[in-house]
C-alpha cells in the first residue's frame, strides 16, 4: 500500500505549488505578450527608428553587451531597415552620460549625428518605453536588445501604444547572461504591474523634436 502524505506536508507541497505557478504567470504574460514579433536581424522588418536600450558603460564606453545592441542598431540602419535610431539609457549623473557614449558609438560605425537621438530618461524599460512614445512621438519601432530582455521590451512597449518587432542580440550563454536572464523573472513581475497600470515614468517633460527632425531629414 502507497503512503499517505500527512496533512501538514500536503498543505507545503499545495503552497509550493501554488508559489511556482504564481511565480511563472508574469513570464507567461511576457511571452504571450511578445507573441512571434521577436525577429533575427536579417528578418526584421522595416521601420522608421530602432530604439536600443541601454545596457550600461565601462570607463565611459557602452559595455560589451551595449556594444552588441548598438552594432545591431547601425546595422539595422545600414541596411535601410530604419531611418533613425533613438538611443534611451541613464543620463541622472554629470560624469555618467549614456546616451552620449551610445550616441558616439554609433557615429563612430557610419550612422549619421542627425540619425541618432538621445532620451537621457531611459531608467528602465518601462521608462524608455513610455517616454518613446509620450516625449518622442515613436508609433512604430524596432526594439533592439538582448534575446533574454527582449520579449520583456516588446510587451512593454506595446502595452505604452508602439507597434513594436523586436531584434533579439545573440550572445555567448555565460555568466553574464545567466545572471540577465535570471533578472527576468523579477522584471516580467515589474512589467506586468507596469502594463497594468501604466504608470507615469519617472520623468516626462515636453515633446521633443528631434527624432521628427531626424525622421523628416
Amino acid at each position: 500500500m502507497g503512503r499517505t502524505v500527512e496533512p501538514g506536508r500536503r498543505q507545503v507541497l499545495q503552497t509550493a505549488v501554488l508559489l511556482c505557478v504564481l511565480g511563472l504567470l508574469p513570464a507567461t504574460w511576457v511571452a504571450v505578450s511578445a507573441g512571434d514579433r521577436v525577429r533575427t536581424l536579417g528578418g526584421a522588418p522595416a521601420a522608421p527608428v530602432a530604439v536600443v536600450f541601454g545596457a550600461g558603460l565601462w570607463d565611459g564606453e557602452p559595455s560589451p553587451y551595449l556594444a552588441h545592441r548598438l552594432d545591431a542598431a547601425a546595422e539595422l540602419y545600414g541596411r535601410g531597415r530604419v531611418r533613425a535610431v533613438l538611443v534611451t539609457g541613464d543620463n541622472s549623473r554629470r560624469d555618467y552620460d549614456e546616451t552620449g557614449a551610445m550616441r558616439d558609438y554609433l557615429v563612430r560605425r557610419g550612422v549619421p549625428a542627425e540619425d541618432v537621438v538621445g532620451d537621457h530618461a531611459g531608467f528602465d524599460t518601462w521608462d524608455s518605453c513610455a517616454r518613446a512614445r509620450r516625449i518622442f512621438g515613436v508609433e512604430r519601432a524596432l526594439l533592439v536588445s538582448q534575446g533574454f530582455h527582449i520579449r520583456r521590451a516588446l510587451a512593454l512597449c506595446r502595452a505604452a501604444g508602439i507597434d513594436a518587432y523586436g531584434v533579439g542580440v545573440a550572445e555567448p550563454h555565460d555568466a553574464t547572461w545567466y545572471y540577465g536572464a535570471l533578472r527576468e523573472v523579477a522584471g516580467a513581475a515589474k512589467a506586468g504591474l507596469e502594463a497594468t497600470f501604466t504608470p507615469d515614468p519617472h520623468f516626462l517633460g515636453p515633446r521633443e523634436r528631434g527624432l521628427d527632425r531626424a525622421l523628416a531629414g
